[in-house]
């Protein structure tokens, strides 16, 4: 890649950017550093690949609350929703092998899951939020989201909270189970297993689902939004999925959470991680050596829309494919033909696969928005002028 930053070329207000832009994405490198200077920062990093090619990856600030410990190319930081993009692409690549079908039942690969009127639930459903499965509306101690056994069988033997098929509200946790079970009984290795030994150990590529001593060490502080986000109003399936107590992991400290396998909402990587693993959705398949890793019409049933409408658990109106949002109302930049998937706080991931291009951006000072978060659509604007 060239027009190569050093660590000092670009400093305003002590804002030290470091990376690589190539030649004609410096208003990618401007609007990052924008981010900083209106105060809305405290660590980031933002990466972007065109066919192929890396024409972005930058990042600046710091991993810790004392500013003592600066952002580096080896920071990680959670990723929280924006996570369910990597396991799109393992469900993709799944499929592209022949393991997995987005049109056949989730019970034709965990029989136990038909329990209770969910036998004719398919992948795809599962995938775009159609289960009726947003969370458990049983009190529950918190921690037992980290006993993987026990999720999945709850998830299996719990009735619907609506007709599979009939609408979709976003399952913020126990999508991650079910898309992980699917994998397993498959693979016979779980998410974290398989981004470990195909991705970060294969390919170099820094996304984790379950933190060893090492990356917990890696890890950037994550400060939590000064206010809560803006929830759907009087939604029953709202408060299930979000709201109770029991709604997300909890009773356990920092350092066991990330340890734990929660793939909906716990992931840790580095924003090139993220734009990497997602890049075959946009580059018809290829992944970034040139290596065909899903083949194009896994890549077209992946990205087709699957249902839209009022998210029932979300205050949006959305259309899912097999575990990505399109574009509506620009909340992945300005481009009608992007998808993406956004993390709480402000993380994102964008591929636009009519321009080729991949796009991640992560952060540690979190913000209140469940979408669209100014600050990521800000570069993504930018890096959209920039084609």
């Amino acid at each position: 890649m060239t027009g190569f930053l050093s660590e000092t070329l670009f400093m305003q207000l002590e804002i030290v950017v470091s990376g690589a832009a190539a030649a004609g994405f410096e208003p990618v490198v401007d609007a990052f550093r924008d981010n900083f200077s209106r105060g809305e920062e405290l660590g980031a990093r933002f990466s972007a690949f065109v066919g192929g090619e890396e024409v972005v990856d930058i990042w600046a600030g710091w991993s810790d609350r004392d500013k003592s410990a600066p952002w580096t190319d080896n920071t990680l930081a959670c990723v929280y929703s924006a996570g369910k993009a990597a396991m799109a692409f393992l469900i993709a690549r799944f499929v592209s092998e022949g393991k997995l079908d987005y049109e056949r039942p989730v019970a034709d690969y965990w029989p136990e899951f038909g329990a209770s009127g969910k036998d004719r639930v398919t992948v795809g459903m599962a995938m775009s939020h159609q289960a009726g499965l947003c969370g458990f509306p049983d009190e529950m101690p918190p921690e037992d989201w980290l006993n993987w056994d026990l999720i999945c069988a709850r998830l299996a033997a719990m009735a619907p909270l609506w007709p599979p098929g009939s609408a979709f509200g976003y399952h913020p946790q126990t999508v991650g189970y079910i898309v992980g079970e699917l994998i397993r009984r498959i693979e016979r290795r779980k998410i974290g297993d398989i981004l470990r030994e195909d991705y970060f150990k294969a390919l170099g590529l820094d996304l984790h689902c379950g933190l060893r001593e090492t990356e917990i060490a890696r890890a950037a502080y994550m400060p939590k939004p000064p206010k809560a986000p803006t929830h759907r109003k009087a939604s029953r399936f709202t408060e299930i999925a979000f709201l109770k107590p029991w709604s997300a992991a909890g009773g356990v400290s920092r350092e066991k959470w990330m340890a734990g396998e929660i793939p909906a909402s716990n992931m840790h990587g580095t924003a090139r991680a993220l734009a990497e693993i997602t890049h075959p959705f946009a580059n018809n398949g290829h992944d970034l050596a040139g290596k065909q890793v899903i083949d194009a019409e896994t890549v077209k049933a992946a990205l087709r829309p699957r249902i839209s409408g009022d998210d029932l658990v979300l205050p949006f109106r959305l259309t899912w494919t097999a575990g990505l949002t399109a574009n509506s109302d620009g909340y992945f930049g300005p481009s009608e033909t992007a998808f993406g998937h956004a993390g709480f706080g402000g993380a994102a991931v964008v591929v636009d696969p009519a321009r080729r291009v991949s796009a991640s951006y992560v952060m540690n000072k979190m913000s209140p928005a469940l979408l669209g978060d100014p600050r990521a659509i800000r570069l993504m604007t930018a890096l959209d002028g920039c084609l």
